[in-house]
């Protein structure tokens, strides 16, 4: 196996965990799987511990990528909507085989942590 001189394009799925796993992505992209179409408010209030201006950014970069569309209405006051976009949608399998992986596997990566800082 030939190993690639750039450690960034040495693994094939490294630009998949850039885009997806990124600090606050998979909570918004969930949010609006779950609960659908909703104003910034309304994601705000799911996601409390995250700042506007951090879900202001990770929209803009969803929405950037293709995840995340962006609908603005002309009315006063105006109302901005954020939905999940096909292409988000189909991230949806993924994240169930990480919910199974989860529900099966995290006890263990529990008790190595424990045995590990106890020892």
């Amino acid at each position: 196996m030939q190993r690639s001189a750039n450690p960034e394009t040495a693994c094939p799925v490294a630009p998949v965990v850039e885009i997806v796993f990124s600090r606050w992505t998979t909570p918004i992209l969930w949010a609006l799987h779950q609960h659908g179409r909703q104003r910034f408010v309304e994601l705000q209030h799911r996601l409390s511990s995250i700042t506007p201006k951090v879900l202001t950014q990770r929209l803009r970069q969803l929405e950037r990528d293709g995840l995340v569309a962006r609908t603005y209405h002309a009315e006063v006051p105006p109302r901005v909507e954020y939905e999940i976009t096909e292409l988000g949608a189909s991230l949806g399998p993924l994240f169930a085989h990480l919910n199974t992986w989860a529900d099966a596997h995290l006890p263990a990566v529990e008790r190595a942590r424990s045995a590990y800082d106890a020892g």
